[in-house]
């Protein structure tokens, strides 16, 4: 396969700054380099936002059911690509051909959803709030928006964003993971194919250095980003200084609390399916799974007795359950992190570290990992791994499990598997967490509902997707009239 030389899309061009370094773009399984983007800066933003800026006037006169139509007719091109996509995905990511299509599918529903913008954004109005005076609300764009999006997904996440700010009539600028943008770039591509204009969408590759210079950028009127928490904090804290709209979604630390009365078979099969899919880089990830009373045993040896059958494998083969990490940074990390579990007297049940891959010896591999007896106060059980490892703990009840969520530093998503409906609204009422799971193990709201956690899993008040990104990507007037 041919290495893409990817570039810079300003104004509608495709464009590589000479003096820019290159950055590569490689198979996390096989170690192949697939292609290369441009290591953009100031320069190369401060170009991007100046366009994104001449484009909005004219976007934002155009009515908005002619900007839903172009959302629908880049829905059917999404559509007609799917496999193309996926298989750029899983490539360029590691995740599985059907985990690549999840997600490819759950970038769609976003676009879907964002094309029903002539609804979405519909006022209020009322006659005679006083005598003859008559109040509405309209709802209207605000400008040039950032869009930072990580390496776990890579196509799904720059679409919580971007098709919402541009049916609103806003124009965008996307600074995506430098380590897997491929995909996305050719979605970008079938977004100008579907009628998209010059200038509406902007896209600067680069590391840490453009994307400070975006979300500081004095004519970026706001900024989406997902990634760490340490990042989402100071960027949050720094674009809010400068009166931007923020919304920053960070890290998790996502427990599953069990309950005597679950269906073990049905907990395995759902913990492992959260715990070790995307080998376990997603924020809705589980990460702790929390036995209650007598649940503890039978879970674990399900729990146990499931990971063995997972087949760890480059994601286009077939009968693959679990790819590689994206790096050998990021495989070093998740080992880190394994090793200090060891030390801090967590109990090794199943060891993740170098599995044997045949056929692929330069991939980033680590195999599903499976501690017990994990302490709330050791990095293992408070930190983010961002990997195939779980930790089980045990709590003698649902009072002593709702204590240890409450004592995350994260509050991203929780699940409770039990079949009392009154322990269901128990934990819903008391978890204090944002996305929560009944007998589910990832809690993913669909399109139509806002995506986002609490705590340090996220800064800023209005969400991903649904009615909060309506909220974020327009300004609500407030109108009073009298004839």
């Amino acid at each position: 396969m041919r290495a893409v030389v990817a570039s810079n899309l300003i104004g509608g061009q495709w464009s590589t700054p000479s003096s820019a370094d290159r950055l590569s773009v490689e198979d996390p399984a096989t170690g192949e380099t697939l292609g290369s983007v441009p290591a953009s800066g100031k320069a190369e933003v401060d170009q991007a936002v100046a366009a994104a800026r001449q484009a909005f006037p004219d976007w934002r006169r155009r009515p908005v059911v002619e900007r839903a139509r172009v959302l629908f007719r880049l829905s059917a091109l999404l559509d007609q690509h799917r496999d193309e996509l996926a298989r750029s995905l899983t490539r360029e990511q590691g995740k599985n051909l059907a985990e690549a299509r999840g997600e490819l599918q759950r970038g769609i529903e976003n676009v879907e959803h964002a094309a029903g913008m002539p609804s979405l954004m519909m006022g209020d109005t009322l006659e005679d709030v006083a005598s003859g005076v008559d109040c509405e609300t309209v709802r209207q764009p605000v400008g040039v928006f950032a869009v930072i999006t990580p390496y776990n997904f890579p196509v799904m996440v720059p679409m919580w964003f971007w098709p919402y700010a541009v049916a609103a009539g806003n124009t965008v600028v996307v600074k995506p993971s430098e380590q897997d943008p491929l995909a996305h770039q050719r979605v970008v591509e079938l977004a100008g194919q579907a009628g998209l204009p010059a200038g509406v969408l902007n896209v600067v590759h680069g590391r840490g250095e453009a994307a400070e210079a975006l979300a500081g950028h004095p004519d970026v009127a706001g900024v989406s980003f997902v990634g760490s928490s340490g990042v989402a904090r100071r960027l949050y804290g720094r674009a809010g200084a400068a009166g931007k709209r923020v919304q920053a979604l960070g890290g998790a630390k996502n427990h599953m609390i069990v309950l005597p009365d679950a269906d073990p078979d049905v907990v395995a099969e759902s913990v492992v399916a959260s715990v070790f899919g995307c080998a376990g880089q997603r924020c809705l990830a589980g990460s702790v799974v929390i036995g209650v009373g007598e649940s503890y045993e039978p879970v674990r040896e399900r729990i146990l007795d499931g990971v063995a059958s997972l087949k760890v494998g480059c994601g286009l083969d077939d009968d693959v359950d679990m790819g590689p990490v994206i790096s050998d940074a990021h495989k070093n990390r998740v080992a880190g992190f394994i090793e200090q579990g060891e030390r801090d007297g967590a109990r090794l049940l199943l060891d993740g570290r170098d599995p044997e891959v045949p056929g692929y010896p330069r991939g980033h591999w680590i195999g599903p990992t499976v501690f017990e007896d994990v302490s709330p106060d050791t990095p293992l059980g408070r930190e983010e791994v961002f990997g195939p490892v779980a930790g089980l703990a045990r709590a003698p009840n649902l009072e002593a499990a709702l204590e240890l969520l409450a004592a995350s530093p994260y509050g991203n998503a929780a699940s409770v598997f039990t079949q009392s409906g009154r322990t269901a609204r128990e934990f819903r009422y008391r978890a204090g967490i944002s996305m929560l799971g009944v007998n589910v193990g990832v809690a993913a709201p669909m399109a139509f509902f806002p995506f986002g956690g609490t705590r340090n899993s996220f800064y800023g008040d209005l969400k991903a997707q649904g009615k909060d990104a309506v909220a974020f990507y327009t300004d609500q007037k407030v109108v009073i009239s009298r004839w």
